[in-house]
């Protein structure tokens, strides 16, 4: 799988999946723009990818504000042809059953989850569209599809991006544009491992592997490959 010269824009970059994804971009030789809410972490990724620090900039971004991810879009579009779009940007509450969670939790979920993914995606068509096609990955999760007691609104909004997504991928596609999105169950990040101390990370997803998958869909290996949302457990 080769994304030779190909420029992709991976928002959340600097988080623990966002940060695998940039690595597994560049290792399979494209030039990435991370971006984030804030620039702390960039140091850190920039140092983690070695000699192809050079493939990689950084642009500072909330893509829940509409003019924010244009200018995101935008900035990653003027570095070179853009070819691909990946989003891992999202929040998640949970631990209390619905009828004792807070009356505006799922407001909240839908802000961080379903509101990023729209205000990206409706950057994004243009840009690659005006670029001849390429693709639009979002990340979701495994929550989308299955029962969730304990993280019934978080599970809400990741079922609504899955199904924006999904109406995305048919209107984009005669514009060459392929739009997948991904469904990670558990990820072992520091951050999972510091809420759930007692869990059998047995069966926890690496952000590496995610991240691969990633990579495979923004490449032209996944040329036939829209409208999926795909299970990575």
């Amino acid at each position: 799988m080769s994304l030779a010269d190909r420029m992709v824009l991976v928002v959340g970059g600097t988080g623990a999946l966002g940060r695998a994804v940039c690595l597994a971009l560049l290792s399979g030789g494209a030039r990435v723009v991370a971006s984030a809410r804030q620039a702390g972490e960039f140091a850190a990724l920039s140092a983690a990818a070695g000699p192809a620090a050079g493939r990689l900039t950084f642009v500072q971004a909330d893509v829940s504000d509409p003019a924010q991810a244009a200018r995101a879009v935008e900035e990653a579009a003027r570095a070179g042809t853009l070819g691909a779009v990946v989003s891992t940007a999202g929040g998640w509450a949970g631990g209390a059953p619905l009828a004792e969670e807070p009356a505006d939790r799922l407001a909240r979920m839908l802000a961080s989850n379903l509101g990023p993914a729209h205000a990206l995606a409706r950057a994004a068509v243009p840009a690659l569209a005006r670029a001849g096609g390429g693709a639009i990955v979002q990340v979701a999760s495994a929550a989308a599809v299955g029962p969730q007691p304990g993280q019934a609104s978080y599970a809400a909004a990741k079922a609504a991006v899955t199904s924006l997504l999904a109406s995305l991928a048919e209107e984009v596609r005669p514009m060459r544009i392929r739009v997948n999105v991904v469904l990670p169950g558990t990820m072992d990040t520091e951050a999972n491992r510091a809420a759930m101390p007692d869990a059998d990370r047995s069966a926890w997803v690496s952000t590496a592997d995610v991240a691969r998958v990633i990579a495979f869909l923004c490449s032209d290996d996944a040329r036939a490959v829209t409208g999926a949302a795909i299970p990575v457990r």
